[in-house]
């Protein structure tokens, strides 16, 4: 029994913990009737949810998914680096050179300038 009391602690810190942040919201919640729009705080939306955004966030958005993949791709090579050998070290300057020449070209046409 002696190893279940950690796991029994833990249960026991986390339903006290939702328990209380489940007070703290009965008692801290505002009383009466809100005008609840759309979103959950309540507030009216200044634009209609279909407005046209920018192609500057479309950009950034690619960029983190190009970033985002190359993590994805480096974690596995540094498990197996030391194993494969000059092989994969090769291989991997090739990926990283090819994403440089991506962000590169984003540099040059303006999507990292916020101004």
């Amino acid at each position: 029994m002696e190893p279940w009391a950690a796991v029994l602690g833990l249960l026991v810190v986390l339903a006290g913990g939702i328990i209380g942040v489940y007070a703290a919201s009965l008692l801290l919640a505002p009383r009466g009737t809100l005008d609840v729009g759309p979103f959950l705080s309540g507030a009216r939306p200044r634009e209609h949810a279909l407005s046209r955004f920018h192609v500057r966030w479309y950009a950034v958005t690619l960029l983190f998914l190009a970033f985002d993949m190359e993590m994805v791709f480096m974690y596995p090579w540094a498990v197996v680096v030391a194993e494969v050998g000059a092989g994969a070290l090769v291989e991997m300057f090739a990926f990283l050179g090819l994403l440089m020449v991506g962000v590169v070209y984003a540099w040059r046409e303006g999507a990292l300038r916020w101004a």
